[in-house]
């Protein structure tokens, strides 16, 4: 028998640790055999110490392995997901899951709350009317056959050492260790069934993870981890140095991500980074053979309602309203109080704080402070002004939606100081940084 404390031992002093001992201690994960403390303790040992790529492999299969794991062998199309690392105003995984289910792949897409100052998919999604982000597996798996697309949150039978894992690294200032993190998310990707991931790692002021080189680590990692676990992927490195479209707020991101699927004017920041995610998907997929292929492809998913058409049937299949997309603005929640907010000066925007942006929102109730707190899903900001834009009287900088004026007024003077105003125009660039591919390929 491997003693958890051996295996803790091993790691702390810097050793490899096989793959038995790495599926022995994931099995007393789930069993209870590993107490919190030792749990504790192996997490530390990895942050410090950290892991080969061959340990990460030996980790995320063990996790997507302690608990159920779905197939798709009777689709007849592509597996396909996406999962970004968070960021301020991305509703992307709204528009890209029906978009790659419209040109012929089926999204089964497990996604979380909101972290932090970024915000969470599924809260975005919980803010339609009777929408069901939690429901049980073959629930999903009827979805996903029925519509090609299917958002909803990971069922406690899916990676469970992932779930106990996770909660205590929460509270043992180990989240950020790469080794870690690759595993959590790969694990219930892998235990989901796809055939090919895309991942979406956020850099910039609104990103969990700021810094250019962290981010690229952790998109190598993950890159790396996945294809030694059977996992086709690539990742994409994108900027978070803003808001990622016109809004930031639960229901404004829905909103917005209806407003795109409809065909309607949209944010070419937010579009490019969606198109160029989903493009990947589809030349995993097989599915485009080359990226003008399938960039022509996705345009016409959207100009031709298809895409539109698949939300709108996944929102009714999860219990959402069946008239979303053509009435929005009456089922969705809106706050009472809407303010512009003016800019301090007239000028161009040189630099936002995406995390400042964030932080706000949190303040105003669209996020939370401890875990299983309820949430506003009516507040945020809307029209959010973009870098290189001018502002003037007649410009604000976003307009805030709250409960009450009160909690506007709180939060006016930190929404100010988010956006740096100047008198040249700043150096623009494409959002999307860079693109990592598995080791070896072109």
């Amino acid at each position: 028998m491997l003693l958890p404390q051996e295996i803790i031992r091993k790691k702390r002093d810097g050793l490899e640790l096989t793959p038995a001992e790495v599926d022995a201690f994931v099995a007393g994960l789930v069993d209870g055999r590993v107490a919190d403390a030792q749990v504790g303790a192996f997490a530390m040992a990895v942050c410090m110490r950290g892991m080969s790529p061959a340990e990460t492999v030996a980790l995320t299969l063990a996790m997507a392995r302690s608990g159920r794991t779905l197939s798709w062998p009777d689709l007849p199309g592509p597996v396909l997901d996406k999962h970004s690392t968070g960021g301020i105003g991305d509703k992307v995984s709204l528009i890209l899951a029906p978009l790659a289910a419209a040109c012929g792949g089926h999204v089964p897409m497990l996604s979380g709350r909101g972290l932090g100052h970024t915000g969470g998919t599924l809260d975005k999604l919980e803010s339609i009317p009777g929408y069901r982000a939690e429901v049980d597996l073959d629930r999903f798996r009827s979805v996903v056959r029925r519509v090609g697309c299917a958002i909803v949150g990971a069922s406690a039978d899916l990676a469970p050492a992932d779930r106990r894992l996770y909660a205590i690294r929460d509270v043992t200032a180990t989240v950020e260790s790469i080794p870690l993190i690759t595993a959590s998310i790969l694990s219930k990707k892998l235990a989901a069934g796809p055939s090919a991931l895309v991942m979406d790692v956020k850099v910039g002021s609104g990103a969990f993870l700021p810094g250019l080189d962290q981010a690229r680590s952790l998109a190598r990692s993950i890159v790396e981890v996945a294809e030694g676990a059977g996992l086709a992927c690539r990742a994409l490195l994108t900027d978070m140095g803003r808001c990622l479209g016109r809004s930031a707020g639960n229901a404004l991101e829905v909103a917005e991500a209806v407003s795109v699927l409809r065909g309607e004017p949209a944010d070419a920041a937010l579009l490019e980074v969606t198109k160029a995610l989903a493009a990947e998907l589809l030349l995993m997929g097989g599915l485009a053979q080359s990226e003008e292929e399938a960039h022509q492809r996705l345009s016409k998913a959207l100009a031709d309602g298809t895409a539109a058409e698949r939300f709108a049937r996944m929102v009714a299949e999860l219990g959402g309203p069946g008239d979303l997309l053509e009435r929005p603005a009456d089922r969705l929640p809106a706050a009472p109080f809407r303010e512009p907010i003016p800019a301090p000066r007239p000028g161009r925007i040189t630099r936002i704080d995406g995390r400042a942006l964030g932080l706000a929102i949190l303040r105003l109730g669209g996020g939370r402070t401890r875990p299983g707190e309820p949430i506003d899903p009516a507040v945020g900001l809307s029209d959010v002004v973009a870098p290189g834009e001018s502002v003037d009287g007649a410009r604000p900088l976003c307009v805030a939606h709250a409960r009450d004026a009160a909690d506007i007024a709180a939060i006016r003077a930190e929404l100010v100081a988010a956006f740096e105003i100047g008198e040249n125009l700043p150096s623009l660039r494409s959002l999307v940084l860079e693109k990592v591919l598995p080791p070896g390929r072109p």
